[in-house]
């Protein structure tokens, strides 16, 4: 899959955030001709730089997606964008509607008319699990994006213009604004953990293997789609408690000195999350490690032929929730998060220091 990168001058969008870094390190493995990383958050973007400052396709530099003029100016001879800035935190989003309006619907706007005018192969925009049933301004916003991209693939010019499609992604485990930052910062002060709903579940995911999902879509989609992967189920009072028997010993407290306390939903918050819905499942394609909701309007997309590696078929038996299916034990929880270094586990002569 690497040589599809060969040669290629890849746009991504949101440089500086949590995904956008990670499909910087993962793009610069594929060793395309150029990258082209953007952003509008100035402080986050030099440390970027600064990270990357040997690395000598890699180039970053200052825009915001609202303006039109510059996006179509950056992606100018670029064949490949992946859009990774948004607007994401739902309560900020709530209180300023018009925000995630202007970066997450027009923004998104401002990039596929640059990707037609300027004839970019392919598209990937990067969605979130509130989009399905959305509840929010943002869940709604990050809908609205998926829709115009699929809608995209009816205006480009001919059957050579952009390939557009979209990914939507269950939580990143360990992201910023995640649940797992928050709950190692309780334990370390010695509770008490906040617990919304002990019944609360969610689908989730590494920052690694979200990003991997973006990767891998790039190539396989045909045009329209939205691909899911497929994800472990976790209970989020089962994550607190595995969390806790790990972490509490590493800052000298007995696991049952960690109290938990439930503090109820907060507004708009689902007690499990959706990432295909009854409707999208007659059009949904199923593949060995993901899913593809395939477009409504197909038929206006050119009679593309969406035929995949693998596919099981088109339309799949029920929709993809995190309440039906089964959730991880506390036991598989604890080693997938030692697996993936998802916690801060300090080391034998750290603690010697600290005792000191």
């Amino acid at each position: 899959m690497s040589a599809n990168w060969n040669n290629k001058r890849v746009l991504i969008t949101g440089a500086s955030g949590t995904v956008g870094k990670e499909l910087l390190r993962q793009v610069i493995q594929k060793e395309p001709k150029e990258i082209l990383g953007v952003d509008n958050n100035e402080s986050e973007l030099f440390f970027v730089a600064n990270e990357f400052r040997d690395v000598r396709n890699v180039n970053l530099m200052m825009c915001d997606i609202r303006d039109k003029d510059r996006v179509r100016a950056i992606t100018r001879g670029i064949d490949i964008i992946l859009h990774a800035a948004a607007l994401k935190h739902v309560i900020l989003c709530e209180e300023s509607p018009w925000e995630p309006i202007r970066t997450n619907i027009d923004g998104t706007q401002n990039i596929i008319d640059a990707a037609i005018e300027d004839e970019v192969d392919r598209v990937l925009f990067t969605s979130s699990d509130k989009a399905v049933n959305p509840t929010n301004v943002m869940g709604t916003s990050k809908l609205m994006g998926e829709r115009l991209m699929t809608a995209a693939n009816s205006h480009k010019r001919g059957q050579n213009g952009p390939i557009f499609a979209s990914t939507r992604f269950g939580n990143v485990l360990g992201s910023r604004g995640s649940v797992i930052p928050i709950f190692e910062k309780q334990i370390a002060e010695g509770g008490p953990v906040t617990l919304t709903d002990p019944g609360m579940s969610r689908f989730i995911m590494t920052l690694e293997e979200a990003v991997k999902l973006v990767m891998e879509s790039v190539f396989l989609a045909k045009g329209g789609e939205v691909f899911v992967t497929k994800m472990p189920i976790v209970k989020i009072s089962v994550l607190a408690d595995a969390m806790i028997e790990i972490l509490a010993p590493q800052h000298r407290f007995d696991v049952d000195d960690i109290q938990i306390t439930e503090i109820g939903s907060k507004p708009g918050e689902k007690l499990y999350e959706e990432l295909i819905n009854e409707e999208e499942t007659r059009r949904t394609v199923e593949l060995p490690n993901y899913f593809a909701v395939i477009p409504a309007f197909k038929s206006v997309y050119n009679n593309i032929d969406y035929s995949y590696p693998d596919m099981n078929g088109i339309g799949v038996s029920q929709t993809y929730t995190s309440h039906q299916g089964e959730a991880m034990t506390k036991t598989e929880l604890k080693e997938y998060l030692l697996k993936h270094n998802l916690l801060t586990i300090k080391s034998n002569k750290e603690k010697e220091i600290n005792e000191v």
